[in-house]
């Protein structure tokens, strides 16, 4: 079939009845438009977002050196997870585990927030949700930029890890769009905008980190910048970002927010995806059984890879003494390979090989990180990142792109961002597993484990497609 199907086609004049149905028929026509907005918009809030990145490590020694007590505190806790999993003391891997620390209480407020922002969004709208949630990324920023003591850069990181549950909104919109091949191309679009974010934004915050070294604290420089990305996301989204929810579409209530906030707050729910069930059109009992297990999958997957990425800078500055520099060139590799697979391939698989792709892409990491975990040179290292690029730019946009056809079109802010929770679930906690292992067994032993546990998600997938069969 053609990617432009005959969902995405104008209707001929005179079928229109009312200004309700011009209304939406003008969504299915411009499916394209509504892709090129979302990634836009997308991309300009990950490139604000990931500024921070490589600046963390220099902000944490900042307030090391305050002798702030908000500080000290969590240091302490730090210290007590080195030394309970065996962490030499080197202030390099006690940087990294306090940047962990940090990015897992992110990931914890995304979980939190994320489904709640979904469901939400299924009665009100995309649009006024993600107008909110740019203002407060926006006074996440100008929190940073004048945060003089940890406790208010802290506080920066908490607004902005409750607001970051906007990406869920985003994929909720591609999700609102009618044809197959317009959801999948645009799940596509959005691993871009994150491939394109994380390549370009830190580049950027060190860059003008060091411009503004001389004229104040250095990270106010990168602060600025996100605060501007982010203030020209928000006019973008004002002038051009369309409501892709449609009025048929909208949920009569908030049912599934007001009597039963559990439902998307407890993760026993959330990996049942109970709030969808107190819908007025709940999915069947077949859907909602491939429903669970692909968000087991997705979770499983994020949990395991989420964990094997966290201890990568580890493995490659002990064993080849990779500087700050060669890891940037490293994840740019990395970056560059994942964008143009996303742009090239993933957006163009068809309707219905969604789970092939993410099944080979699956088996394609046990190699990934069996080559990486054994690698004495660097032939081995970037044979396994290319591996590792390319499960990365496939496995969540295809496992979004199947799961927007889970629920009405009343429900697919919930459904998404149940989705996007139970991801951010799993890199909280991931790696925190993955380091302990790491720490405790080595490297070796580490990544060989892991790259077998993959075999998990992989059987999951092979049940899924034997109760389809059944």
């Amino acid at each position: 079939m053609d990617e432009n199907s005959a969902a995405d086609q104008p209707l001929s004049e005179g079928s229109l009845n009312s200004p309700e149905e011009a209304e939406q028929t003008s969504h299915e026509e411009k499916p394209s438009k509504i892709i090129r907005a979302v990634f836009l918009s997308l991309l300009l809030d990950l490139l604000g977002f990931t500024l921070i990145l490589p600046l963390l490590p220099s902000i944490l020694d900042h307030y090391s050196q305050k002798d702030d007590a908000v500080y000290n505190s969590l240091q302490n806790v730090v210290d007590w997870f080195r030394v309970a999993v065996g962490i030499p003391l080197d202030s390099k891997f006690n940087r990294v585990l306090f940047g962990g620390l940090i990015g897992s209480l992110f990931s914890v407020l995304q979980f939190l927030s994320s489904p709640v922002m979904g469901a939400v969004s299924d009665y009100y709208g995309r649009r006024p949700l993600v107008l909110l949630s740019t203002v407060g990324v926006m006074s996440s920023y100008v929190l940073w930029m004048y945060s003089h003591s940890f406790s208010l850069f802290l506080l920066s990181r908490v607004v902005g890890g409750v607001c970051k549950g906007n990406v869920s909104l985003y994929t909720a919109m591609v999700a609102d769009l009618r044809s197959p091949q317009a959801r999948n191309r645009g799940m596509a679009m959005i691993g871009v905008a994150f491939s394109l974010g994380f390549t370009l934004g830190p580049i950027l915050g060190a860059y003008f980190a060091q411009r503004a070294a001389g004229d104040g604290e250095f990270y106010q420089g990168p602060a600025l910048l996100a605060f501007a990305f982010s203030a020209a996301d928000l006019l973008f989204i004002f002038v051009v970002l369309p409501e892709t929810l449609q009025r048929d579409s909208k949920a009569s209530d908030v049912n599934s927010v007001v009597q039963g906030p559990g439902d998307l707050l407890n993760p026993v729910a959330l990996f049942n995806f109970t709030a969808i069930t107190r819908t007025d059109n709940p999915p069947s009992e077949q859907k909602m059984k491939n429903l669970k297990v692909l968000g087991g999958v997705y979770f499983t997957y994020l949990f395991l890879f989420s964990g094997l990425e966290f201890t990568l800078s580890f493995l490659t500055h002990q064993r080849f003494g990779f500087s700050s520099m060669e890891q940037g060139k490293m994840f740019f590799f990395i970056g560059v390979i994942m964008a143009l697979i996303q742009g090239g391939f993933a957006r163009r698989v068809k309707p219905g090989h969604q789970l092939k792709t993410v099944r080979l892409a699956l088996i394609s990491l046990i190699p990934a990180f069996l080559l990486i975990g054994i690698a004495w040179n660097m032939l081995l290292l970037y044979s396994g990142l290319v591996l590792y690029s390319f499960a990365a730019a496939v496995v969540v946009p295809c496992l979004s792109t199947q799961v927007s056809n889970h629920g009405s079109f009343s429900q697919k802010g919930v459904v998404m961002g149940i989705l996007r929770s139970l991801g951010a679930l799993a890199r909280a906690c991931g790696p925190i597993v993955a380091s302990s292992v790491y720490w405790l067994a080595g490297a070796e032993v580490c990544f060989v484990i892991y790259s077998a546990l993959f075999i998990v998600p992989l059987t999951l997938l092979a049940r899924d497609a034997k109760s389809k069969d059944d």
